[in-house]
């Protein structure tokens, strides 16, 4: 008998620290909510009524502003990524549309992440349109998809500018090979990004709306106030908006 009874207690001792290996559990994942702010000058931009002044010295009124993230990719310390679904992440930023200024993102494995990596557009594997079936619709009914060419545009900003109110249209996107406008950007974190499956998490992403005039490049509307397909103008825009984005704030 005792010795049938030290059997069955080494037998739930092994059971008992297999249950306990943090190497046999299941994996956790958890949720977050990527929080976009537009802003100039440190301020949610207003359409349509509030004035700004860019570096050129030129006033303008924006009506419009749209883009398109994709591609997201979250990053931890030692350089491992978790790379958000291709098919299911490609979102519309509209400045109009308060919900869509947040980006919910499902299922992301549990860990300690320190920096944010997306797209600003469509990448070259994606472009024209090519298995995006339930963005596609999305994009066309926001006027994101050029009229004249199988594509999208990644940005769409529209305004008035100068005392007598003209217009100005600038509309970024890749056109083939030869003008492939697509931006990627890596963002550190400001604090540690900890997913678990207790809470869903927030990281607060400011867009510096300005930057689309003046950053790498200056751009002056009295030079050119309507930018689609330029050679030259759309790629130093682009180059300019991959400069807008930072991380201001993540909440555990």
């Amino acid at each position: 008998m005792k010795k049938f009874t030290i059997i069955i207690f080494t037998f739930l001792l092994v059971a008992s620290c297999k249950n306990d290996d943090g190497g046999s559990s299941e994996p956790t994942f958890g949720n977050i909510t990527l929080d976009f702010k537009n802003t100039i000058d440190n301020n949610g931009i207003e359409l349509t009524t509030d004035i700004y002044t860019n570096g050129s010295g030129e006033i303008y009124k924006i009506s419009e502003l749209k883009y398109i993230i994709s591609n997201v990719v979250l990053i931890k310390a030692n350089g491992e990524e978790f790379k958000y679904p291709v098919d299911e992440g490609y979102f519309l930023i509209n400045e109009e549309v308060v919900d869509s200024k947040n980006i919910s993102l499902a299922d992301i494995p549990s860990g300690e992440y320190t920096k944010i990596k997306f797209g600003i557009g469509v990448d070259q594997s994606k472009y024209p349109l090519n298995g995006m079936a339930n963005f596609i619709p999305t994009a066309e009914e926001s006027g994101m998809l050029w009229s004249w060419s199988a594509g999208y545009k990644f940005i769409k900003f529209e305004g008035t500018f100068g005392t007598s109110d003209s217009p100005f249209l600038i509309h970024v996107g890749s056109h083939g090979t030869a003008l492939d406008n697509y931006k990627e950007v890596t963002l550190d974190l400001p604090s540690t990004l900890t997913i678990s499956a207790s809470k869903s998490q927030e990281v607060a992403v400011n867009a510096d709306i300005a930057k689309i005039f003046d950053s790498t490049n200056t751009h002056s509307l009295v030079t050119k106030s309507d930018v689609q397909v330029d050679p030259v103008l759309a790629p130093q825009i682009a180059e300019n908006i991959s400069t807008m984005f930072s991380v201001t704030s993540v909440t555990n």
